[in-house]
């Protein structure tokens, strides 16, 4: 990302270019990027191709002033943190579902940050409802935030039995990672509950097309079920709309949704709440399961 890239990437979140790459200034720049640029499925039912490279990514969501999901979101943000003198190191995660159960493979990207400072952060703008400011890696204990009450722990072993975070050593045990890398597989929990467990080896933006394929594609990702546009507001709340329902969550709790009837409320409510301009309402994608079920129920 050059300069100038950089430059116009500052522009969309309103944030100025902070003169050293600290943990103060990654905070800021990940809140920034929360409140701004949103959590979104759009291009899956707009028919539009996801393509996990940073100039494309940049023009989506710089130039054309959309958001995207985790692949998008994280992939560039990690390729601004990197221009402006951050050491970042991809991870690949896989989230928790009913059950207790993990995800796909590349079911999600993290980012893990190291700061002038020293210091190791994990770093996610593309998860949706989720910590407003970067984990400290290597606390085990709380960790308040706007977002709610975070942990970060080494994961126990999975399914198969096996301890994950042998992947970031070889066989002389050194590290092979040119970045920060954890020396094992974490989990994240919040209030409590366990959110996804982040794999300890580093990944690179081409290990992911095979996850956004899958979400963008099978009748099991959530993603087809409905389209979501999501960001968090000034105040700490948070303001999404899911096919025609249009929510507003308020930090303290208070929740608020409506329905909207007619396309053009649909269109304005995506302008005026999240800076998305379209010419035409997202329609629910059909998958292989049958007839397209209708949103607005």
């Amino acid at each position: 990302m050059d300069s100038a890239q950089v430059d116009a990437y500052l522009r969309r979140l309103g944030a100025e270019r902070p003169p050293r790459p600290t943990a103060e200034a990654l905070g800021a720049l990940h809140l920034r990027h929360l409140r701004t640029v949103p959590f979104e499925n759009l291009s899956v039912h707009l028919g539009e191709e996801i393509v996990l490279a940073e100039t494309p990514l940049h023009d989506k969501v710089v130039g054309r002033g959309r958001g995207g999901f985790c692949y998008e979101l994280n992939g560039l943000f990690c390729a601004l943190l990197t221009a402006l003198g951050y050491r970042v190191t991809m991870l690949a995660a896989r989230v928790y579902g009913d059950g207790g159960r993990v995800g796909i493979p590349y079911d999600h990207m993290a980012l893990l940050v190291r700061t002038e400072e020293g210091g190791d952060w994990l770093a996610d703008v593309g998860f949706g409802a989720h910590s407003h400011g970067p984990l400290a890696v290597g606390e085990r204990a709380d960790q308040e935030d706007g977002g709610g009450t975070f942990r970060v722990v080494e994961s126990g072993p999975d399914a198969a039995g096996v301890r994950g975070g042998d992947g970031v050593r070889g066989g002389d045990g050194v590290a092979k990672a040119s970045g920060p890398a954890p020396a094992a597989d974490l989990d994240v929990l919040r209030d409590g509950k366990q959110v996804y467990r982040v794999e300890a080896r580093p990944r690179v933006l081409d290990d992911f097309v095979s996850g956004a394929w899958w979400h963008s594609t099978s009748p099991r990702s959530h993603f087809l079920q409905s389209t979501v546009c999501s960001r968090v507001t000034g105040d700490g709340g948070r303001i999404t709309l899911s096919g025609r329902r249009l929510t507003s969550t308020a930090a303290g709790g208070g929740r608020e949704e409506r329905e909207l009837e007619t396309d053009a409320e649909v269109l304005a409510a995506y302008r005026e709440h999240f800076g998305i301009r379209l010419d035409r309402v997202p329609v629910r994608r059909r998958d292989d399961t049958g007839p397209q079920a209708d949103t607005r129920s």
